[in-house]
């Protein structure tokens, strides 16, 4: 975990916003944060090596970050186990996400899914992307 300088106002969501797999998530996860708790900011937004220079840009890339309002940086599938316990609706998936001795499994399968998001969904064009 990193320890960002930045502690922002809500939880931030960092992710990449020329992926339309990436897009896809972040779609579903607005859908799910009923309270609002959350804010999305793709990683190619100035504001995030502004804010965020404690996490280098090529894991930026890896992997989607959540900074939580103390500025602690979770990544990958630490992220997602984090983003189960803060929204409701993901609260079956924790359950699955939280078994002891299984986050090593679940960082290998969210390394392989990230590792092929653009063969998934595609990469955006110059022109801007939307899904759906």
């Amino acid at each position: 975990m990193i320890l960002t300088a930045h502690h922002p106002d809500h939880d931030t969501v960092l992710y990449d916003g020329h992926c339309r797999f990436c897009l896809a998530q972040i779609a579903m996860l607005r859908r799910l944060d009923l309270g609002g708790r959350l804010r999305f900011t793709s990683l190619h937004d100035p504001s995030v090596s502004r804010d965020f220079p404690e996490i280098p840009f090529a894991d930026l890339m890896d992997r989607m970050f959540v900074i939580d309002r103390a500025g602690k940086a979770r990544d990958g599938a630490d992220a997602v186990r984090y983003l189960s316990r803060r929204l409701v609706p993901l609260w079956p998936l924790g359950a699955v996400l939280h078994i002891p001795g299984t986050l090593p499994l679940w960082q290998r399968l969210y390394a392989w899914i990230a590792a092929r998001r653009y063969g998934l969904a595609g990469r955006c064009s110059d022109e801007g992307c939307r899904v759906g």
